[in-house]
């Protein structure tokens, strides 16, 4: 018995009335599942919250292709934007798709900033922050003016390590950026000033009177510097808050205290030349709200940990490492007042033991980030005592710690527990760091996000199995100059993002394991491996269908014809660094730059690898 067909569909209905029909149920469905754009936007925004630190916006390029609607509303919400060499042909396109940018970082662009800056003032843009960092350029004064005379909206102006720096920048700063609330200028290159420091500190001055609003400075690596500067900044920045001058010869004791003590508003930080006094800590501690104090690289006293600690200041962070002339007693007198604090660099306190970690944990339970690094006789049980007691602490950097061998006993620590609150894991330098410790790391912190064990030369490739196995959300893996294969991956690692390889005997074989099991990988450095060919590397662009970035540089077996892989299997590619002997004809690059993606020097690369350090 055959039965009747449903009314909407008799088979004497024409294609052009189905049509009709579907596009009736299509629009009731828009209509039934409506929402505004400005809901959308709030639902976008929590969805790229949770997006990869590696690329902040990488959710948004996903739901760009669903819809016109979603598109539309994607480009909106992308508010930062970094400018290479090759993609200022496309400014024009950029910024009328990218409407909202606050943000532009131009520290990576190597050609004419004058007119690149003139290029950008001709867009409505309501920028707020501005890079322009690079060692290689002068100050684009002629830009800048023309910049400033468009774009009125700049908070943050950032000019950090450039070539050649003058009096006149400093004025044409002051004159051009009177709303800045951010500005660095630290560590210029070269200071043209001709023995004249006068004109200089009339800089300084301006600055001080023009940009009312200043809460942040650094001015680090300036010569000029003196007394006379400091009293002008401190006197005339009624909202100074962060004032960094590191590097700066000319500054006294006498004129950093007598600076101090006419300040009238409330510092949070303050890091100036390494010399710490009596008077100069009273005068800092005049100001009730400080919540960061960096006494990096200083020699202090247990008295001067003392009155801190008297105090009761309301610190979050305290930087004390690379430190000397102090001792236990007075690390204890701070930390046991000062509980408040969430970030702590102890980094070489050579007296520092297991046993004053255990103690200081006690008082640290609000501790997020600790830093423990080329303390000698620091051990790993350390480790395990932080996360036990410190219920919040995320991060611990222990590189290069004490001992040639791991103390603990790892059949006490079968019982100890799981404690998901660790994060970020760096164990980095450490040559006693061996499997049984790596596994163990896997079952006591199984949320582990990174994990760096760089030159840790006695972990095999099995555990590393074993913890990509256990700990499912490690998203940056670095396993620099490890020497180990990576082999045996047989299972998906769904998180894993960038995976540091370079200086080891990973080849074809780990590459296709890697590439079959870690599909998602946007990062992938394999610079200096020798065992790598261009079939692996074929594998892993055809498998890694997100790959952005690749490192093959000095990997001197991919031989040439791994350039048309690059060309035209993996369109995700963002940036290349070629191995010497492969080089890009004129065509290919145009051709790769049409796709977005950017041909490196494997000489002089366009981008530092930082999460690797």
């Amino acid at each position: 018995m055959v039965g009747r067909a449903p009314p909407s569909f008799t088979g004497n209905q024409s294609p052009w009335t189905m049509k009709k029909k579907r596009s009736k149920t299509m629009a009731e469905a828009e209509y039934y599942f409506y929402l505004p754009d400005d809901c959308w936007e709030r639902v976008f925004k929590f969805l790229n919250d949770d997006g990869d630190d590696y690329d902040h916006n990488r959710n948004l390029k996903s739901i760009s292709v669903v819809s016109k609607q979603f598109f539309s509303i994607s480009n909106r919400l992308r508010l930062s934007l970094t400018v290479y060499d090759p993609t200022t042909p496309f400014l024009h396109r950029l910024f009328h798709r990218f409407t909202n940018l606050t943000s532009l970082d131009l520290s990576h662009f190597h050609g004419d900033l004058d007119e690149l800056l003139f290029q950008i003032s001709l867009f409505p843009l309501k920028l707020t922050s501005l890079n322009l960092s690079h060692k290689p350029i002068i100050i684009p004064a002629v830009g800048l003016r023309i910049f400033s005379q468009k774009i009125t909206t700049l908070t943050s102006l950032t000019c950090s390590k450039l070539h050649s720096f003058t009096s006149t920048h400093l004025f044409l700063i002051a004159n051009s950026f009177t709303l800045l609330e951010e500005l660095d200028l630290s560590h210029p290159c070269f200071q043209d000033h001709n023995h004249n420091y006068t004109s200089y500190l009339h800089g300084i001055e301006a600055l001080s009177l023009a940009l009312f609003k200043l809460r942040k400075i650094n001015l680090s690596g300036h010569s000029y510097i003196n007394d006379k500067s400091i009293f002008h900044l401190l006197k005339n920045g009624n909202l100074l808050q962060d004032v960094i001058l590191l590097d700066c010869f000319r500054i006294t004791k006498q004129g950093v205290a007598s600076a101090l003590s006419q300040k009238q508003t409330t510092f949070t930080y303050l890091c100036l030349p390494k010399f710490i006094t009596a008077h100069i800590i009273h005068s800092l501690l005049s100001f009730k709200g400080l919540t960061y104090i960096d006494l990096t690289y200083s020699t202090i006293s247990d008295e001067l940990l003392t009155s801190i600690a008297m105090e009761r200041l309301p610190l979050k962070r305290l930087d004390i490492g690379f430190c000397n002339g102090h001792s236990y007693a007075g690390m204890f007198s701070l930390l046991s007042k000062c509980q408040s604090i969430r970030h702590l660099n102890l980094q070489l306190t050579e007296f520092l033991n297991d046993s004053h970690v255990v103690d200081l944990s006690l008082y640290l339970v609000g501790l997020v980030s600790v830093n423990l690094s080329h303390c000698p006789m620091v051990t790993d049980s350390s480790l395990f005592a932080l996360v036990r007691k410190c219920p919040s602490l995320s991060e611990i950097i222990m590189k290069e710690i004490g001992g040639n061998k791991s103390i603990v006993n790892y059949d006490y620590l079968i019982d100890f527990g799981v404690y998901p609150q660790l994060k970020s894991l760096n164990m980095s330098y450490h040559l006693w760091l061996d499997d049984e410790s790596i596994k163990m790391f896997a079952s006591v912190f199984p949320n582990l996000h990174r994990l760096e064990l760089k030159t840790c030369s006695k972990i095999s490739h099995q555990s590393i199995v074993h913890v990509l196995s256990r700990c499912r959300k490690i998203s940056h893996l670095n396993l620099s100059s490890t020497w180990l294969k990576l082999r045996g991956l047989n299972f998906e690692v769904p998180k894993l993002r960038m995976l540091n390889l370079s200086f080891s005997d990973v080849d074809d074989e780990a590459l296709y394991s890697i590439s079959n099991s870690c599909c998602g990988l946007l990062q992938l450095l394999i610079n200096d491996c020798l065992g790598c060919t261009e079939k692996g590397v074929k594998h892993v662009l055809e498998k890694c269908t997100q790959l952005r970035e690749i490192n093959l540089k000095n990997c001197s077996n991919v031989h040439t014809n791994v350039a048309a892989s690059m060309l035209f299997s993996s369109p995700s590619l963002r940036m290349i660094t070629p191995p010497p002997h492969i080089h890009f004809t004129e065509s290919e690059r145009k051709l790769l730059l049409r796709r977005g993606c950017i041909v490196c020097s494997s000489l002089n690369s366009q981008r530092e690898w930082g999460w690797t350090h």
